[in-house]
This record gives structure tokens, C-alpha cells and sequence, in this order.
């Protein structure tokens, strides 16, 4: 039995969807970005505002003389990350639990009993999805938003993890939700993790 599910995913692939599926079925605890920060929030002493702005943004500078074992004296981006990473590290601790998005299947990549997934997705399948969750917004907008989002969590993995956004050799599954479908993939998973 899978105790740990982490679930990655393109911007608008229904990963968290998914996630929150599979947690129901398994009755395990379901954390995503807002419970990730929260969690943050609650053992350091960074504000919400602060994840807010540096949100899976990369540094600008990073202070090269500066003690990587000094948590108060990184800089801002970096404390975030591991204010996150010690978050993700708590509620895989307790297991029994499924974790979208944050590099967590990075994050978790030596823990045993756990299961990393990535959800990917066609652009129009993306776009459909994320049309009722941006009212109003032009398809143009949505796209264009769709790119910089999956760009900066490119990035952001790359630069703290030193890994690259979804290739399948840091997964042990990959999915395409829009060929399987939001229940298929927590199907799959559920059948998986039970194993």
C-alpha cells in the first residue's frame, strides 16, 4: 500500500481534481498549495503576503556568502521553499496522504511507500477546463496565462530541485487526462496505491 501520493501536473490538467478524488477514495489527507502554505505560515515566521509575491518564482540574487544551513539569513525565496519543503516533509511524516504540486515528488523522492504522479494534458482539453474557472477572460489571456504558469513551475523545479518539469523519469506513473478522463486517472491511481 502506496501511503504517499504526490500528484504533479500541468496548469489546467485537473491534477488537483484528481487529487482530491483519489484522497476521498482512499481516505487519506488531501494537501495542496493553500494547505502547503498555510502549514508554512503556521511554523515560520513568513506572512502569506510573502508566498503571495515569491510564489514559484525563482530568485533574482542569491546571497553566494551566505550559509546555506542559516534559514533567517537566506534570502526570502529561499526561505519559501524550504518554509514549504518542511511543510511537505511533516504531512509525509504522518502518511496516508496525497500532496499536489510544490516539487513534491522531488521533495519525497526517498521516502518508501509512496507513489509519484504526473498529470499532463492537450492544450484545448487545458483550456476547456480552465475557461469556467476564468470567467470572462479571453481564450487568448487563458493560454497565455496557461504558458507562464507551466514556464515558471519549469523553472522554479529546476532551479531548486535541479530536475526538470515532468519527464517521466521523475515519476513512477504519468497521465493524460484528457485521454483518460478525471476518474480514470483516480482510478488508475487508487488501483496503484492499493497494490
Amino acid at each position: 500500500m502506496r501511503k504517499i501520493i504526490t500528484i504533479s501536473r500541468e496548469f489546467g490538467a485537473g491534477g488537483s481534481q484528481i487529487g482530491t478524488a483519489v484522497a476521498e477514495r482512499l481516505g487519506y489527507y488531501f494537501m495542496d498549495k493553500d494547505m502547503i502554505i498555510r502549514s508554512a505560515v503556521e511554523s515560520t515566521n513568513l506572512t502569506p503576503r510573502d508566498f503571495r509575491l515569491y510564489d514559484e518564482k525563482v530568485p533574482f540574487n542569491f546571497g553566494f556568502g551566505q550559509s546555506l544551513f542559516d534559514f533567517y539569513n537566506k534570502p526570502l525565496d529561499a526561505r519559501l521553499f524550504e518554509a514549504q519543503r518542511g511543510a511537505i516533509l511533516k504531512a509525509a511524516e504522518a502518511g496516508n496522504c496525497v500532496i499536489v504540486g510544490r516539487n513534491a515528488n522531488i521533495i519525497l523522492k526517498e521516502f518508501d511507500y509512496s507513489l509519484h504522479v504526473f498529470v499532463s494534458a492537450s492544450t484545448y482539453y487545458k483550456l476547456n477546463n480552465l475557461r469556467s474557472k476564468m470567467p470572462g477572460v479571453s481564450d487568448d489571456r487563458i493560454l497565455e496565462h496557461m504558458r507562464d504558469v507551466d514556464r515558471a513551475r519549469r523553472k522554479y523545479c529546476s532551479y531548486y530541485t535541479q530536475t526538470k518539469f515532468g519527464h517521466a523519469e521523475h515519476y513512477d506513473l504519468c497521465l493524460k487526462s484528457s485521454s483518460l478522463g478525471i476518474d480514470t486517472c483516480a482510478d488508475i491511481i487508487c488501483r496503484i496505491a492499493e497494490e
